[in-house]
């Protein structure tokens, strides 16, 4: 399932495997002025290269290796030879995906794996004719995620680094405090456009992700706060936000509250990780 839709100038696709009609999951894909901005995922690889027919490609840009990120890699590269560029620490995937990045169940249902791709390291900015792109690496949901600024557009594309909400439930693999630093280095951004990896343009921005900020904030102290007081993981997720989510159940745990609360106390920054 796909969905197109233009703004300034950027043309958005939004994303997701179809299951009885409905879209299973979105992500979301970006063009502009040649530049592609991640890719989808496996399942929706035949409906973005239709939407993208007589396109001009120069360069793919992926914000991350996750594999709804980067799904059209290999097919857009055979099509039109673009360059593809991402953090150093994602270029071991792009050439084995199986390998380097196994997915559980539920990744293979809603996403799949995506083909080889061969990548190159991402340098401090990407230039097109009319745009100049600063590269900003926000780790936190991946050790390699990037964002792209414009600053003379005010244009932030952020990947997964920012989706929005008030989080209930993390990935295993997350790490909830370079989460927190990864939006404060975004919110002190002059931002008038967030283009966020799920396919929703916010305008804002600072607003939100100070909100985001926040909240992740007050949550840590709550979490540290009964961790001292001698409860256990699943009794400070029982505390703080009530029963698991059904994804916790869909995802085998893979995507819980309590790898939330576990997070907020084993990945806390000492001085030498500061």
């Amino acid at each position: 399932m796909i969905f197109v839709e233009e703004l300034e100038g950027i043309r958005k696709f939004r994303l997701a495997r179809t299951f009885f009609g409905r879209g299973l999951y979105y992500t979301a894909a970006y063009w502009v002025d040649g530049l592609m901005i991640d890719t989808g995922c496996t399942y929706t690889v035949q409906e973005l290269l239709s939407a993208l027919d007589g396109v001009t490609i120069k360069l793919i840009v992926n914000t991350h290796s996750h594999e709804d990120h980067i799904g059209a890699n290999a097919a857009l590269t055979r099509r039109c030879g673009a360059k593809i560029v991402i953090h150093p620490l994602g270029l071991e995937v792009l050439p084995s995906p199986r390998e380097r990045q196994p997915l559980k169940p539920y990744q293979r249902v809603m996403w799949g794996y995506p083909d080889p791709s061969q990548g190159t390291a991402i340098g401090e900015t990407i230039g097109t004719e009319t745009h100049r792109f600063e590269v900003i690496h926000t780790p936190g949901h991946s050790p390699d995620h990037i964002c792209l600024y414009e600053p003379e557009r005010g244009w932030l594309f952020s990947g997964d680094a920012y989706i929005g909400g008030r989080d209930r439930a993390l990935r295993a693999d997350y790490n909830v405090w370079q989460i927190i630093r990864s939006l404060q280095r975004l919110a002190g951004l002059d931002v008038t456009l967030l283009f966020a990896g799920s396919g929703r343009v916010r305008g804002n921005v600072r607003t939100e992700l100070l909100e985001k900020i926040h909240y992740l904030e007050d949550t840590a102290d709550q979490v540290l706060e009964l961790y001292r007081r001698g409860l256990g993981y699943g009794s400070i997720r029982r505390e703080l936000f009530g029963r698991e989510l059904p994804l916790s159940y869909v995802t085998f745990g893979h995507f819980s509250g309590k790898n939330l609360v576990r997070s907020f106390v084993e990945d806390y920054p000492t001085s030498d990780s500061a």
